[in-house]
């Protein structure tokens, strides 16, 4: 089979720190999702285990919103990953603060 010839035109690559926030955004949101769906099959109750994963999940997120946002105005790297990172860490981190705000008695 003969190779196909290509073209490029930009020497813009992806960042590695752009791929690990999103990583970090997916396992965030997958612990998330996870715990949740824990806690619904309990009946609501929730052991401490579930707010250790809720909060390593917020500390991910932080550590992928970093990685993320130093990557975004990068004029060197694509956009998708730095963008696609933050929104996923942002949305982690949006459910894993209302999760903890709805949980206080009160």
């Amino acid at each position: 089979m003969k190779k196909r010839k290509t073209f490029i035109f930009t020497n813009k690559r992806n960042s590695n720190r752009a791929v690990m926030a999103v990583v970090l955004g997916t396992i965030s949101l997958a612990a998330v999702g996870t715990v949740v769906f824990l806690a619904y099959r309990g009946r609501g109750e929730a052991a401490g285990r579930y707010a250790f994963a809720g909060l390593l999940s917020a500390f991910y997120s932080l550590v992928g919103l970093a990685l993320g946002f130093a990557t975004m105005f990068d004029k060197k790297y694509f956009k998708l990953f730095p963008v696609l990172g933050v929104l996923l860490n942002g949305a982690a981190l949006v459910c894993v603060g209302l999760i903890f705000y709805l949980g206080l008695p009160g």
